[in-house]
């Protein structure tokens, strides 16, 4: 009949047998319980096994304090410096167009696909005492390798890509007529991204940077290469929590590993309170 709709994707989807739908659904909660929630589970059961003295003990420790420290620095150094990079860079490609621009996006994304172990390898060939820079900067005494400034030279490699990754679907999804519009009305073009492109990206940002310092907070490989492991000066939280473990001190490792999860866990909470805002159009 002529009046009559047809069931759309949607509707199909929802008419799945019940047994179908229990399936999917056990299986989903399945693999969250055994490779999510359990394991956060045991990182607390095991940080506390010995009392909470022991667990504060941990975190009081002069060693960890310099981890936590150094780790809080080395955020507060890349998360800035890639933000400023990943809107430029979003805003080269969603709003440009030019020969090169593919190429760009290639080198965009090229972090991702280079292992975190190679990126620290590349800084070591760059700037080690036997890399292609090594003797300038020995000759200046000029510390990169197994000091600050290599750590935060391969975070901000291997988290290079997020923020713009973040901001370019999102950029191009929304085009720019708005911007179009106030430039024809006479706005700067500093004005017109201050006050019409920059509102628009606000929750894509927020939820880019959170990933970019989780990230920045937890990477290991790329570190492990360039840190030296000097203890109190070049091991961040992941890096220290690797020693205690393979020193034994299971309960200190475990109470460490609490402050990277509780990161993780608040990132995740950020996460959602920042996607249910962009849904409002907050």
């Amino acid at each position: 009949m002529g009046g009559e709709s047809r069931p759309g994707p949607v509707s199909r989807h929802l008419d799945e047998p019940r047994a179908v739908r229990i399936a999917l659904i056990g299986g989903a909660v399945t693999f969250l319980l055994a490779f999510l929630l359990i394991p956060l589970a045991a990182v607390f059961v095991n940080a506390l096994r010995d009392g909470l003295g022991a667990f504060f003990s941990a975190l009081a420790e002069t060693n960890t304090l310099a981890a936590v420290r150094l780790t809080a620095i080395v955020a507060l150094a890349v998360v800035p410096v890639n933000l400023l990079y990943g809107l430029a860079a979003a805003w080269s490609v969603s709003k440009f167009r030019f020969p090169a621009r593919n190429v760009l996006i290639t080198f965009i994304d090229l972090p991702f696909s280079v292992s975190p172990v190679v990126a620290g390898m590349i800084f070591v060939l760059l700037f080690g005492s036997h890399g292609l820079a090594g003797p300038w900067l020995a000759d200046h005494d000029v510390k990169i390798i197994f000091a600050l400034p290599g750590i935060v030279l391969a975070t901000l490699f291997v988290t290079s890509p997020i923020i713009a990754r973040e901001l370019i679907p999102l950029m191009q999804s929304q085009g720019s007529d708005e911007e179009e519009a106030a430039l024809t009305l006479g706005a700067s073009g500093w004005r017109t991204f201050f006050h019409v492109s920059l509102p628009k990206v606000r929750w894509g940002l927020l939820y880019g940077t959170m990933l970019c310092a989780a990230r920045a907070v937890g990477e290991f490989g790329a570190v492990n290469v360039v840190s030296g492991h000097i203890r109190g000066r070049t091991l961040t939280l992941p890096l220290h929590v690797e020693v205690l473990y393979n020193e034994y001190q299971f309960t200190s490792a475990f109470a460490v590993s609490t402050l990277l999860t509780l990161v993780a866990v608040a990132t995740l909470a950020v996460q959602a309170y920042v996607a249910r805002r962009a849904d409002r159009g907050a």
